[in-house]
This record gives C-alpha cells, structure tokens and sequence, in this order.
C-alpha cells in the first residue's frame, strides 16, 4: 500500500513521503494558478479547478484564494459556495453537500500528529475524514478538526471549533463548538 492509499484510508503514514511530497507540489502550484486567476467566468478558470479538485460540481461556487492541500480528496456537491480564503487541509477526504455554504476564512483540518515529539518529528501522522451534510452553513473564521461529521441543516457559528460530530438542524458555536438551539 502506498503512503498515499494509507493516508486516504486513515492509516498512519509518513506525511514526509516522496510520493506524497511530489503530488502535493504539483497540487500546490495548481491552487497558486488559480489564485492568480482574474476572471472566475473564464475557461483557464473552471481547467484549473477540474485539475485541482476533480470532485468538484460544476455548480460549486469558489471564491479565491483559496488554499488546498491536495484537492483530489475534495467533494464539493452542487451550489455549495465557498467564500474567500478558506483552507480544506484534504489529507483524508473532505465531503460537503449540496447547498452547504462555508463563511470567509474556515478552516478544515483532517491531519492528526502523535502527542510524541520523536514520532510527530519523524513525519508520522494520520488523517481523518470531515463530512459535512446537505445545506449546512459554517460560519467566518470555523474550524473543523479532524474527523468530524455535521448533519444536514447544521449551524456552525463564526469562530467556532467544531471538535465532536453536529446533529442535523444544531445550531452550535465557541469554542469548542456546543450546541445552543435545534431548528425545527
């Protein structure tokens, strides 16, 4: 198994690995051309995030800049609208449903490193999956950690640190992110 197939399946893999180094340069200098790309309407536009997030609906909006780590692990259903200047660490995959809106500066965080310094050093870590429900809306400046899940119809309120799975139509905020009220 490679550390690429181990990192995608949650395994411990080494994050400093020559084949996950050459992937993520060519992934990286993909997010930068399309940062750097004026016009959102144009044709260099939707190459560039075929290229850098093969998942991605046609009917997904991006706002730039964006920053990814690899984009391959990325699923953005239809009309979900990220805003500018969100990060989506996709180590593990990362799934956002349809209609899900993600506030300006959210960040999404799928790898774990060892508490021991030896280890962590060494580039050993893991990854764990983020999935996020239909019509979600996350607020500015949330963070997802590791493995969460959020339910359809959540609310993550700006600032947040989402550290635990959000039930469908729960309103949560702080951090860590709790729950204050559940839409009817």
């Amino acid at each position: 198994m490679t550390e690429y197939q181990k990192m995608i399946a949650g395994q411990e893999y080494d994050c400093f690995a020559s084949e996950l180094l050459s992937v993520r340069a060519q992934q990286q200098q993909l997010n930068r051309q399309l940062n750097q790309t004026i016009e959102q309407d144009n044709q260099d536009f939707t190459q560039l995030c075929q290229q850098l997030i093969p998942h991605k609906s046609s009917a997904a909006t991006i706002s730039t800049p964006i920053f990814i780590s690899y984009g391959l692990n990325l699923t953005l259903a239809d009309k979900v609208f990220i805003n500018v200047n969100v990060t989506l660490q996709d180590n593990a995959p990362i799934v956002i449903g349809e209609q899900t809106m993600v506030g300006p500066n959210a960040q999404f965080y799928t790898s774990c490193h060892p508490l021991d310094a030896k280890l962590r050093c060494s580039g050993l870590e893991t990854a764990k999956a983020i999935n996020v429900g239909k019509r979600v809306w996350i607020g500015g400046g949330a963070i997802i950690m590791p493995g969460v899940s959020i339910g359809d119809d959540a609310i993550i309120g700006a600032g947040a640190v989402v550290t635990k799975n959000v039930a469908a139509k729960s309103v949560e905020v702080g951090n860590p992110a709790k729950p204050i009220k559940q839409l009817s």
